[in-house]
């Protein structure tokens, strides 16, 4: 199955490749490859550490149709990266599948609103661990999945921004395995969970200064049926610096809160834990390496 998903996911850009020599005027295509490095070797160092090593893989891709009223964006953003220290087993540091399409009309030329329909698609690749233990999984590919259908109106007033705002939107949180359910906010045995709410989403890029860029994408979920005052939250921001063709600098941040979600926490480190519920989860990422645009 998850050979499958990834071959449906990439359709839409395959087809945009074959058909790009007719249509250059009306599809904008392209993409990234980062790979970022780092390692420290140490040998007899009196002030202690440990030798490392680490590498992350970032594969972004976007095929967008513009013609007349009618507008169609598709964006696929793949990233994995893995750290190894000494003898210890290698620890995932990211990991992720983000595909998202959106579908938009606006009533006339002028117009800087479009209606809208967005399809949103997340998950993972691989298994995930609660380092230092590798024996129980955490999390998995489609454990947790997140579905996104929403329908409204998408204010686009130039390239550098878009605000989607939808108050008719359904979200599903799939979790392939069932013993994960509990932690995703399912009921036991359940592999499945739909939410109907409100829905916003935010896309901002732009050039901060020269080889610099920003890009920052923000989603924001109210669940009519339940505690809607409970907003679940989730924001990428990207700062890519060029050093040249082909060498750059990457700093990634990336913050979630999902009311759903249960995070176990060990505040003595005892390994007895305290609580569980819903809290912020953040993540960043810098890394320098190479780079290809295409």
């Amino acid at each position: 199955m998850k050979y499958l998903l990834s071959i449906l996911l990439l359709i839409p850009f395959i087809g945009f490749s074959q058909s790009a020599n007719d249509t250059t005027k009306v599809w904008t295509k392209g993409g990234t490859i980062s790979i970022n490095f780092s390692q420290v070797s140490l040998t007899n160092w009196a002030a202690g550490g440990k030798s490392s090593a680490s590498g992350t893989a970032l594969f972004n891709v976007f095929a967008n149709y513009r013609k007349d009223n009618l507008s169609w964006e598709n964006a696929l953003d793949l990233g994995y990266g893995l750290l190894k220290e000494e003898d210890d087993k290698p620890v995932k540091t990211d990991d992720k599948i983000d595909f998202s399409s959106k579908f938009g009309l606006k009533p006339s030329p002028e117009s800087k609103i479009f209606y809208s329909a967005l399809f949103n698609f997340r998950t993972q690749m691989t298994d995930g661990y609660k380092y230092p233990d590798t024996e129980k999984v955490i999390s998995s590919f489609m454990a947790p999945g997140y579905l996104t259908l929403a329908l409204g109106a998408d204010y686009k007033p130039n390239d550098k921004f878009s605000l989607l705002v939808s108050p008719l939107t359904g979200k599903m949180t799939v979790v392939s395995d069932e013993e994960l359910a509990e932690n995703y906010g399912l009921d036991a045995g359940k592999k499945s969970r739909s939410e109907l709410g409100a829905f916003i989403k935010t896309q901002f890029k732009t050039t901060v200064v020269k080889n610099v860029s920003l890009e920052s994408k923000l989603d924001l979920f109210s669940n009519y049926l339940d505690t809607p005052q409970n907003i679940d939250i989730h924001w990428d921001v990207l700062v890519n610096m060029k050093i040249n063709d082909y060498l750059s600098a990457n700093l990634i941040t990336n913050m979630i809160y999902d009311d759903d979600v249960n995070i176990a926490v060990d505040n003595n480190d005892d390994g007895v834990i305290d609580s569980t519920g819903p809290r912020i989860q953040f993540k960043q990422l810098f890394g320098v390496g190479l780079s290809v645009k295409f």
